[in-house]
């Protein structure tokens, strides 16, 4: 395959599996706020951290399409691209090890029962989880961000861009 093939199946893979990633994240705090008077945000918040744990499966055809694709280009060892893949792995690592987890103990604080949830916390928990939780996508978030903006704008690049 030639890099322009790589380059298609990497930015459509990013915008596919991150994307639904960065928008679930982002939403389940506000939805664990809701949740002790809600029982339809339980539900809500489980179908959210499913995304979440599908997603980050299936987003890891990202970085094997960007190594392809830096490979074919010749640009592996550019400043951008490993500050890039850097930034990537911290992102995964803020995803698998702190967002995830959190999002898991927070649904394990309910227990369900057909569509209704019951919290066996609630409150004031509910609501620092969710202050830990958006300040934790809110870091993901930040991170992928700036390898977006290191992928369009490649300093150094030879391209003129």
């Amino acid at each position: 395959m030639n890099a322009t093939i790589f380059l298609s199946l990497h930015v459509l893979a990013a915008i596919l599996t991150i994307g639904p990633v960065t928008v679930a994240a982002s939403m389940f705090p506000r939805y664990l706020r809701a949740a002790a008077e809600d029982p339809h945000a339980v539900t809500i918040l489980g179908a959210l951290h499913r995304i979440c744990r599908v997603y980050t499966v299936i987003g890891l055809t990202v970085p094997a399409f960007g190594l392809a694709t830096a490979a074919a280009l010749g640009v592996l060892t550019d400043a951008w691209l490993l500050t890039s893949i850097v930034l990537t792995a911290i992102a995964a690592g803020v995803l698998c090890l702190v967002v995830l987890p959190q999002q898991a103990a927070a649904l394990g604080g309910y227990t369900t029962s057909g569509a209704a949830g019951s919290p066996s916390t609630g409150g004031a928990a509910d609501t620092r989880a969710a202050a830990r939780l958006g300040a934790a996508t809110g870091v993901f978030n930040l991170l992928w961000a700036v390898v977006v903006v290191l992928m369009i704008v490649r300093p150094g690049s030879t391209t003129g861009v």
